[in-house]
């Protein structure tokens, strides 16, 4: 298989980057004729899944493999070895001392680097996207594309000629008027239409905070486990990123940490990405009365807190917050679909004008169409009845991967956790089992992300994240079985 191959070329702790490692694997053994004239490569994103590398790695890898000749893609149809190469080329024998990353005939690619900075961001792990049971994906075919495009259509028929031009700083107003109406209704936060400033996502709205909120070298706290695309942009802004572990109660920060004190916390407390552990009102407290003692701020990520199936959503963090030192963070990426890239910031007063105007000035605001669409979607209640048929499907998938799960493997692993919101569980295992099942189901084309990859520090427990969101009835019944069955053969040794 051709991800062992390349596999047993890359060396982690080599000074050479990772994608140029993946280049010169497939190089040599497009030169060697071990891959053919024409043959198919696999696609970047199962190449970094069965590699274990962030796919814009394997992306950048083929991207030099293109320029130089030795590989050519086709739109729709992938990437394929030359046809044009010849054969006296084809079988030339590469100098051993050649190494790992160096270019065309042995030159160096270092004149192509990164900065450090972005070579941690391409090394940072990736989730898992699209198959099997990748988490934080969300059901399309339920969204009504039809109300959606009549929307659309209609705010552009009202378009003017200002809407040509650069939008509003913090964006469009009745869509800042929207938002702030339903995370008031829904979500219990406090705000006005002027503290909600539009992102073009989650990742946007973190790396304004990163940027705007801290300088280079200052801390951030992580949850640990946590979610890598945080940790992708505070690296990208050169901050130092502190793993802090989680126990039933959320983020546990010890006094030890709490002598430095971080200038950004960034957590997901209604359901935390990944454990769906739901951090309790007392260390809510705690968080921000030390928030607040030291000047910290805190990034109240709220990824999918609308999707909860049992009793009333959990309340926003920044709803009990006196001291304005929460930043509340949501998308619509997992709400409506992820190709809209909207999110929103509500922030609080004493800098909420400032970072619409830094944001502004940053990016340039736009998309005005595309904004006014989403706000008259809001306000004929599109979003709030899409919201509650999302929330029964996704109740019900969850609930049928449960029941695959214990009609497999019974009581010879704790139920599958987390199912009370959002679009994924923990399936949990024993430490050390969970990367290896991860690459194993892969091989069988089922995502299942190891836990163990979304440690910032040294992992204490075992699992694999589990998404059920765009995993139809059918193929939570096959998938579901085929990895328990997996799961069970790797348990079995241990006994």
């Amino acid at each position: 298989m051709l991800s062992e191959l390349i596999a047993a070329r890359l060396d982690r702790g080599a000074p050479a980057t990772l994608s140029g490692q993946v280049y010169d694997a497939v190089r040599q053994l497009i030169l060697a004729a071990t891959l053919k004239p024409s043959q198919r490569l696999p696609a970047s994103r199962q190449l970094a899944t069965d590699l274990g590398l962030a796919r814009n790695t394997v992306i950048d890898a083929y991207a030099q493999l293109c320029d130089e000749g030795y590989v050519v893609s086709r739109v729709g149809a992938g990437s394929f070895v030359a046809s044009t190469l010849p054969e006296s080329q084809l079988h030339a024998r590469l100098p051993d001392a050649e190494p790992a990353g160096a270019g065309r005939r042995g030159a160096p690619v270092a004149s192509a680097r990164l900065s450090a900075r972005g070579t941690a961001v391409l090394d940072e792990v990736a989730i898992w996207e699209g198959g099997g049971f990748a988490p934080c994906v969300p059901e399309l075919s339920e969204f009504p594309f039809q109300v959606w495009q009549r929307l659309v259509s209609k705010a552009w028929r009202q378009m003017r000629a200002s809407d040509t031009r650069y939008g509003a700083p913090g964006g469009d107003a009745g869509l800042r008027a929207a938002i702030a109406e339903h995370v008031q209704l829904v979500r219990q936060v406090r705000c006005q239409p002027q503290q909600v400033v539009i992102v073009n996502g989650a990742q946007h709205g973190i790396d304004l905070c990163a940027r705007l909120l801290a300088d280079a070298g200052e801390q951030v706290w992580m949850e640990d486990p946590g979610y890598p695309g945080a940790r992708r942009v505070f690296r990208a802004a050169n901050l130092e990123l502190v793993p802090v572990r989680l126990d039933g109660e959320g983020m546990a920060p010890t006094p030890q940490q709490w002598r430095r004190p971080p200038r950004l916390v960034y957590i997901t407390p209604s359901h935390q990405f990944p454990t769906g552990v739901v951090m309790s009102l007392r260390r809510r407290r705690e968080l921000l009365e030390a928030a607040a003692r030291h000047g910290s701020w805190i990034i109240e990520d709220d990824y999918d807190g609308e999707f909860r199936f049992t009793g009333k959503p959990i309340a926003s963090l920044q709803g009990i917050d006196d001291a304005q030192k929460v930043i509340y963070l949501g998308t619509f990426s997992k709400a409506l679909f992820p190709g809209l890239r909207l999110g929103y910031l509500v922030l609080p007063e004493s800098i909420a004008e400032r970072f619409a105007l830094a944001s502004a000035q940053l990016g340039f605001e736009g998309r005005q169409v595309t904004q006014a669409a989403l706000a008259a979607f809001m306000r004929e209640g599109h979003f709030a009845a899409h919201i509650r048929r999302m929330r029964m499907v996704y109740a019900q998938r969850g609930a049928l991967l449960s029941q695959v799960w214990r009609a497999e493997l019974g009581d010879q692993l704790a139920p599958l956790s987390g199912a009370d919101t959002g679009m994924h569980m923990i399936a949990h295992l024993p430490a050390g089992l969970d990367h290896g099942i991860s690459l194993a189901a892969a091989q069988q084309g089922i995502v299942a992300q190891s836990l163990h990859s979304l440690f910032l520090g040294e992992p204490d427990r075992g699992g694999l994240v589990l998404g059920y969101g765009a995993v139809h009835e059918q193929a939570i019944h096959r998938q579901g079985t085929a990895l328990a069955r997996l799961v069970l053969q790797h348990l079995s040794p241990q006994k």
